[in-house]
C-alpha cells in the first residue's frame, strides 16, 4: 500500500507549475501591450522608410548609373567600381585616416565621459555640480563651423593663445603653424571632438550611476572604503553593462565618423592626413557625379561597420557573457 501511494504521488511531486505568462495566448499578450505597440508604430514606419527602403539604392554600386535612365536600362558592371576603389591609393589613405582618427576618438571620447560622470557624481555642492554640467554640455550644441573657427583662432600663429603661451614660457622661439603640420591633424581633430562631446557623452553614464543601489555604497562605507575605492569597486562595476553596450556601438561606428570637422579644418597641406572615407565619397563620388563609385564605397563602409559591430558584440559575449544583442 505504501509503495502504491508513493508511486501515485511521485509524478505530482516533480511537476512544476507553468508560468502564468506562458499560458497566455499570443493574442492576449498583444492586447495587454496594445498601447506600447501603438506608440512604436511611428518609429517602425520611420525606420522602414528612411533606413530600410534606401538600401535598394545599393544596386547603383553594380551599375554604370546614368541619370534619366530607367532601372532596367542601366548598364550592369558587377564589381567594377569596388575593384577601381581598391586599386586607388587615395582610398586606402582615407581608410587609414578614418581608422586612426576613430581609434583616437574612442580612446578620448569614450574614457573622458566616464571620468567626467564619475567626478560629477562625487561632487557634494549641488549648485557647483549643475554649473559644471551646464558648461560641459554646451559645446555639444555648437556647430562644427563655429568650433572649427575657434580651433583655428586658438592655434593661430599671430594671436592664438596656444602660441602666445608657448612663446612667453620659452618653450618655443617662434610660433608654430599647427594647421600646417600633417602629423598633428589627427590630434587636433581628436582634441576638438573631445571638447565638443565629452559633456554630452557623460549624460548616459550619469543616468546609469543614478540607478546604482544606495545600499551598495552603505555596505562599502561599513567596510571602510573611501570615495575612490567606492568609485572603483561599486560605481564602475554597477555601470559596466552600460559601458560595454556603448563601447560596442563605438566600435561599430569606427569607420563612420563623418566629414564635417575634416572638411572645415583640413587644407591642401594636410590633405594626406585629413581625408576620410566620407570625405573621399563626397569628393570623388558625388562631387564628380560618379554616383555608382560613391555608392560602392558607401556600401563597403556600411558592411565594414556591421562586421565590426558583430565582432565586438561576439567578443563581449565571450568575455562578459553579455552584449548588445
Amino acid at each position: 500500500m505504501a509503495e502504491h501511494i508513493h508511486s501515485t504521488l511521485k509524478p505530482h511531486a516533480v511537476r512544476r507549475p507553468v508560468p502564468v505568462a506562458s499560458r497566455k495566448s499570443f493574442r492576449a499578450r498583444l492586447y495587454e501591450q496594445r498601447y506600447l505597440l501603438i506608440l512604436s508604430v511611428p518609429f517602425v514606419v520611420w525606420l522602414i522608410i528612411f533606413q530600410y527602403i534606401p538600401i535598394w539604392g545599393w544596386t547603383i554600386a553594380f551599375q554604370n548609373h546614368r541619370l534619366g535612365r530607367a532601372f532596367f536600362d542601366q548598364e550592369w558592371v558587377g564589381l567594377r567600381f569596388f575593384v577601381e576603389a581598391f586599386r586607388d591609393q587615395r582610398f586606402w589613405n582615407s581608410l587609414r585616416n578614418t581608422v586612426a582618427m576613430s581609434f583616437l576618438g574612442i580612446v578620448t571620447g569614450f574614457t573622458l565621459p566616464i571620468l567626467l560622470a564619475l567626478l560629477l557624481n562625487e561632487m557634494r555642492s549641488l549648485p557647483f555640480k549643475r554649473t559644471v554640467q551646464t558648461i560641459s554640455y554646451l559645446p555639444h550644441f555648437v556647430s562644427w563651423v563655429v568650433v572649427a573657427s575657434m580651433v583655428i583662432q586658438v592655434l593661430s600663429t599671430e594671436d592664438g593663445i596656444v602660441n602666445l603661451v608657448l612663446v612667453r614660457m620659452g618653450i618655443v622661439d617662434q610660433s608654430i603653424q599647427f594647421m600646417a603640420i600633417p602629423q598633428a591633424f589627427w590630434f587636433i581633430i581628436t582634441g576638438a571632438s573631445a571638447w565638443k562631446g565629452t559633456g554630452w557623452g557623460a549624460i548616459i553614464y550619469l543616468a546609469a550611476i543614478a540607478g546604482v543601489d544606495q545600499e551598495l555604497y552603505d555596505a562599502a562605507t561599513v567596510d571602510g572604503c573611501g570615495r575612490w575605492r567606492k568609485m572603483w569597486h561599486v560605481t564602475l562595476p554597477s555601470i559596466s553593462t552600460t559601458i560595454v553596450v556603448l563601447f560596442i556601438m563605438a566600435i561599430g561606428n569606427l569607420t563612420r565618423i563623418g566629414f564635417e570637422p575634416m572638411l572645415l579644418l583640413g587644407n591642401a597641406i594636410v590633405v594626406d592626413y585629413s581625408e576620410v572615407i566620407d570625405l573621399y565619397i563626397l569628393r570623388y563620388g558625388i562631387g564628380l557625379a560618379r554616383y555608382s563609385f560613391g555608392t560602392a564605397i558607401g556600401m563597403f563602409n556600411s558592411l565594414v561597420s556591421v562586421a565590426l559591430l558583430v565582432a565586438a558584440n561576439s567578443i563581449a559575449h565571450r568575455v562578459r557573457g553579455e552584449g548588445l544583442f
